[in-house]
């Protein structure tokens, strides 16, 4: 039976800064952790406290079982972060993670009346394209593996580790089932930024697919492109943090200023 995250184990805080005017939720990949953005911190403005959101079925989320559609992860999730909304926020999310931030704030817009004052989305198709592409968290242990090998989201060590594959694998089959059985609905555009985040060698999502984010706002968007495949935000983090860290000071300024 899947349980519901509670909020002191689903939003994590690597570096507590109470000061900061703005929180920045992110949201991993498919499989991954809030491991991910740890030093995050390090290299963003010190007005923006950093709060990974960790998954459930990992590291603080481990005896939560995780979910495998985006709907009731998204609500738990909602539940998990309303006390963490009491200043202004700003959300990221790459690839599974952009999806669930996007229909997160969907459901805090309609459910609360709350909205984040940025969506950066990286590594993912606009939502209202079709995933075309066949599932795979049905696949056979053997040929899932392989697809996971395929994408380079695993390394080669840890897929042949048979002791932490069977930790892994549920993690892995549920995060892409959430993926994979994902329906589009169609709401009104977003009144606050869009920015996506693209790597230039990418296979798995094109330019165009990522262009097509702009027709979820009627505000501001901009897509930005990073060397690298569909983990640039790993080989091109430094690219990546210096450009965060820059809109996230525009916006941290004009917040101070109004205040």
């Amino acid at each position: 039976m899947t349980t519901t995250p509670t909020f002191n184990s689903c939003v994590t805080y690597p570096k507590p800064n109470p000061q900061a005017s703005v929180r920045l939720f992110c949201f991993p990949y498919a499989g991954g952790s809030s491991s991910i953005f740890r030093t995050w911190s390090n290299s963003l403005p010190n007005t923006v406290e950093v709060c990974p959101i960790e998954l459930p079925g990992r590291l603080t989320q481990i005896r939560t079982a995780p979910f495998s559609q985006l709907e009731p992860l998204v609500s738990a999730i909602a539940l998990a972060l309303l006390t963490h909304l009491d200043k202004p926020f700003v959300f990221f999310g790459h690839s599974m993670g952009a999806l669930v931030s996007f229909e997160l704030a969907r459901l805090l817009r309609k459910q609360y009346g709350l909205e984040p004052l940025h969506l950066f989305v990286s590594g993912q198709q606009a939502p209202q394209i079709p995933n075309l592409d066949p599932p795979i968290h049905v696949l056979s242990e053997p040929v899932f593996k392989e697809e996971l090998h395929r994408l380079n989201g695993t390394s080669k060590a840890v897929l042949e580790n048979a002791e932490l594959m069977q930790l892994l694998l549920p993690i892995l089959r549920a995060d892409f089932a959430v993926l994979e059985t994902y329906v589009y609905t169609t709401e009104s555009p977003f009144n606050f930024p869009i920015t996506a985040f693209g790597g230039l060698h990418d296979r798995e999502v094109s330019y165009n697919e990522l262009q097509a984010w702009q027709e979820q706002t009627n505000a501001a968007f901009l897509l930005q492109m990073f060397p690298g495949n569909h983990f640039f935000l790993h080989s091109a983090q430094s690219l990546l943090l210096q450009f965060l860290s820059q809109e996230l000071r525009r916006m941290t300024t004009h917040i101070n200023e109004y205040t």
